[in-house]
């Protein structure tokens, strides 16, 4: 049964929009923020030859430098001022929230509520700034080391590469923060939206052209979005699915009336870690064969064996691949949600879960159920990411969009969907109290 919620949601229509002045004007914002930060991906860094960074990642096609260039809108390909992305702003915010179960300072700001909150967001800027600058620097190395990219190598092109790419990302996230406050929806999650969904005229003229060439049928391209629309229903399924724990809070008397007593429940998410662990998988399994192939002249015998076994789409990549992508579940989930933190603010304010005791056994129990869900999570994930690989590497289905690029343009175009519908809701509620509030003065 819908809830009351997506009942006033399904009546919505157009004037609707209309009357939302200000959510007009956040989406907007949103649409001319993302727009800057497109531009931004075509704006070549200084002191690269064009022609030579293409043949690299021609020659480096399904590496890390594929993937990274996929989650960065196509900037590097082109290595542009964004070429790093937003990657060290997410890499920093995961190693401040390893941090937090490591020291206890960290943790006691986390508990602060939006003071501390305020902190942490500027510990993980300074990271971002940290980290943006070391990847540039060896970007900057790598590229010196191949020939035929860099003009005039020497310490005048690295500097400018670590001012240029650290103040490309300083930005993109800057972006991003300004659409999560002044836009809808969350503005990191966004950009890397906006960067792969940008790819996709490139890949239907791949598909188009597959089939005027005669290299792929046209049934096979009709399977193909057969099957994408398959697996992006899975996707919205899966990502919507819950369990929840029912949570009873006691009944108390003040007076001659009885207060409380109510029962609400406590949500657990089927795929608490998102896309995070794909991202993670990916990106340390390929680094090897990228690094490589930078300097594939003088690597030993048994290392390009090892390189040519773990390659992009063989079976020992794609066994791995799974394994990485359950670790990476379990062990994210574990950060981001804490069992004996919600149990403990669950026995704060007098909830517990019927037929368990308050406190440490509710933490168990919690963290039991939640172990259970996130197997089926870890599963749902591996297979999203596994199945297009299995289905363009052995029966040359054209999947040019990987599964996690499918995962993060579905999670995020639902989280956005919902954040509108937050705002027709609360402008649709604020418009009947004022025509209450009307009535009530008539009479």
């Amino acid at each position: 049964m819908a809830s009351a919620a997506e009942q006033l949601a399904a009546n919505f229509n157009f004037s609707s929009f209309g009357k939302a002045t200000e959510l007009r004007q956040r989406i907007l914002f949103t649409l001319g923020a993302l727009i800057v930060a497109r531009l931004g991906t075509y704006i070549p860094m200084p002191g690269i030859d064009p022609a030579g960074m293409k043949h690299l990642m021609d020659t480096q096609a399904g590496g890390f430098l594929d993937v990274f260039n996929v989650l960065a809108g196509g900037a590097v390909s082109r290595m542009a001022i964004f070429s790093l992305g937003i990657m060290p702003y997410i890499s920093a915010s995961i190693i401040i929230q390893l941090m937090t179960t490591v020291f206890p300072e960290l943790e006691n700001l986390k508990k602060e509520g939006e003071a501390g909150r305020k902190i942490m967001n500027q510990y993980t800027r300074y990271g971002t700034v940290g980290l943006a600058a070391v990847q540039a620097f060896g970007i900057a190395i790598g590229l010196e080391h191949t020939q035929g990219i860099v003009i005039n190598p020497g310490l005048f092109f690295r500097m400018e590469a670590v001012i240029t790419l650290t103040g490309g990302t300083i930005l993109l996230m800057w972006i991003g923060e300004q659409i999560t406050s002044r836009g809808v929806g969350n503005g990191i999650s966004l950009i890397i939206f906006a960067g792969i969904v940008a790819r996709f005229p490139q890949y239907i003229g791949q598909a188009f052209e597959s089939v005027r060439t005669g290299a792929i049928g046209p049934i096979m391209v009709i399977g193909g979005i057969i099957f994408i629309a398959a697996l992006v229903s899975g996707i919205v399924f899966m990502e919507r699915a819950q369990r929840r724990l029912l949570v009873q809070y006691p009944k108390r008397q003040v007076g001659n009336k009885m207060y409380g007593g109510e029962s609400s429940h406590l949500p657990l998410k089927l795929n608490v870690s998102g896309v995070i662990p794909p991202i993670f998988a990916s990106s340390i399994l390929l680094m090897p064969t990228t690094v490589a192939g930078f300097n594939a002249q003088n690597i030993p015998d048994w290392l390009q064996t090892v390189l040519t076994y773990i390659s992009h789409g063989q079976p020992l990549y794609l066994v791995l691949y799974g394994l990485m992508i359950l670790f990476f579940a379990f062990f994210y989930t574990s950060i981001v949600f804490n069992p004996e933190e919600t149990a403990d603010n669950l026995k704060k304010y007098g909830g517990f879960v019927p037929g368990i005791r308050p406190g440490k056994k509710t933490a168990e129990h919690i963290d039991y159920v939640l172990t259970r869900i996130t197997v089926v999570g870890a599963l749902y994930l591996a297979g999203v990411c596994l199945i297009p690989e299995i289905a363009s590497s052995y029966y040359n289905v054209p999947f040019y969009l990987g599964g996690t690029s499918i995962l993060i343009v579905v999670s995020v175009t639902m989280d956005t969907v919902a954040q509108i519908q937050s705002h027709l809701i609360a402008q649709q509620y604020e418009g009947l109290i004022k025509k209450a509030k009307l009535r009530g003065a008539r009479r």
